[in-house]
């Protein structure tokens, strides 16, 4: 892919001429006034960073990238990965490099943040009604495909647009009892759907749809939720066909975050067409994984398709990193990360490895859990007659939950591999 016409590479490039300062809390103190190439030129390793921490690792984010860009074109789907994850236009431009459609936004900021580094495919997994935002959408010179799940919603764009030549694309978002937003049922989606086939600002492009708020295990109970939605979705794709609803152009049907995206191909790549066979427009399945470049400890690690059918798994791509700052009692340690640097949602950090100082020699931590954690600590509990925990100690956590731990950090170190060549190779920027 001409990764130039998708986003701008000049813009992406600039980053490396930020200064790190004092706000950038995983930047030493002595790193202050650098810029971000500076920082890299003078080949930091984890050493010299400090706790708390949060770092990624090169070798894991790349294997990643490429194992899902590869499952998709030998899947004959497009990837358009939730940007929201890690909202860095660095690691965007990496899953562009490897063929993805676009990136997927969830709110107006960050559809700001995409157009202002030049992202020319971008999708809104959600419904625009906030008018500024139905505005300036309509004014971008780029693809930005939105959802509608009511015909108030269709309503409300066309009275902001009244006046205006615009017309934005949208997809018809399917819901279900139990779930996030959607037209609850096929019959509602339809009626969204007639609505916007008759209003003067809006086309039909596409239906869409999550299936991760459905469910939360892999077990027969959340699969069989998760495979009854999407029959849903195609059913109502097969009668958008058949009532001829669609827009002039080609047709998206959209499902798949991290959890479930086999069960998306599996169930909804029979709608893919070129449309020769029909005479009707041609069909692309897009799924929208995002955390899959990172991947975790946790959550994703457990609920993954490739971790549960044991296919080429992908690897953890971040790590914590906490000092211990207080050994109050046997058998209990505070560390100095705690909610306000670490993820928590899904579950809590993992104890992995503990050593005397960051970037040094580290052995196994058998038998810790972190507890609980408040906003700037974490609680430890080990097995005091089998391990010595010190107060300056080191320990690493493994995390769950990408989208948590990106959202604390403003700049994100990257070592070139975690377990043995800990150089930073790289910074990279978020914008949340």
């Amino acid at each position: 892919m001409d990764t130039s016409k998708a986003i701008s590479a000049t813009a992406v490039a600039s980053l490396a001429d930020r200064r790190l300062e004092w706000h950038h809390k995983a930047i030493p103190a002595n790193a202050n006034g650098t810029t971000h190439a500076e920082f890299l030129r003078e080949k930091h390793t984890l050493a010299d960073l400090q706790t708390p921490l949060l770092t990624l690792d090169a070798q894991a984010l790349a294997a990643n990238a490429d194992r899902l860009a590869q499952w998709c074109a030998a899947k004959g789907v497009l990837l358009a990965p939730h940007g929201k994850t890690t909202m860095s236009p660095q690691l965007w431009t990496e899953q562009l490099n490897r063929g993805a459609w676009g990136i997927t936004l969830a709110n107006f900021a960050q559809l700001r943040v995409a157009r202002e580094f030049g992202m020319r495919n971008l999708q809104l997994a959600n419904s625009l009604t906030d008018p500024q935002a139905i505005r300036w959408v309509a004014d971008q010179d780029s693809t930005i495909l939105s959802w509608v799940d009511s015909v108030e919603t269709v309503a409300l764009i066309e009275r902001t647009l009244a006046g205006t030549g615009a017309v934005l694309d949208v997809l018809v978002e399917l819901g279900a009892h139990g779930g996030r937003t959607g037209a609850r049922g096929v019959d509602a989606a339809m009626d969204v759907a007639r609505a916007v086939h008759a209003a003067g600002h809006l086309r039909l492009v596409g239906v869409s749809g999550y299936e991760g708020s459905l469910a939360h295990t892999a077990d027969d109970a959340g699969l069989a939720a998760v495979r009854g939605y999407l029959a849903n979705m195609r059913l109502l794709h097969e009668e958008l066909l058949a009532a001829g609803l669609y827009g002039a152009g080609s047709v998206f049907i959209t499902a798949g975050g991290s959890a479930y995206f086999d069960d998306v191909v599996t169930v909804l790549a029979p709608a893919i067409s070129t449309g020769a066979e029909t005479g009707g427009p041609s069909v692309d399945l897009m799924i929208r994984s995002g955390a899959y470049i990172i991947h975790d400890d946790g959550f994703y690690r457990g609920i993954s398709p490739f971790s549960r059918v044991g296919d080429q798994p992908f690897h953890a791509g971040m790590y914590g990193w906490a000092r211990v700052v207080s050994q109050p009692e046997p058998g209990l340690a505070i560390l100095d990360a705690g909610k306000r640097d670490l993820p928590f949602d899904e579950g809590l950090p993992e104890p992995q490895l503990l050593g005397p100082v960051l970037g040094g020699a580290m052995e196994r931590l058998a038998g810790a859990e972190i507890t609980s954690v408040n906003d700037q600590h974490s609680f430890m509990t080990y097995d005091p007659h089998t391990t010595t925990v010190r107060p300056g100690d080191v320990v690493r956590l493994g995390l769950s939950h990408p989208c948590t731990a990106f959202d604390k950090w403003t700049v994100i170190p990257v070592l070139a591999d975690t377990n043995s060549d800990q150089t930073v190779v790289d910074l990279i920027h978020t914008f949340f």
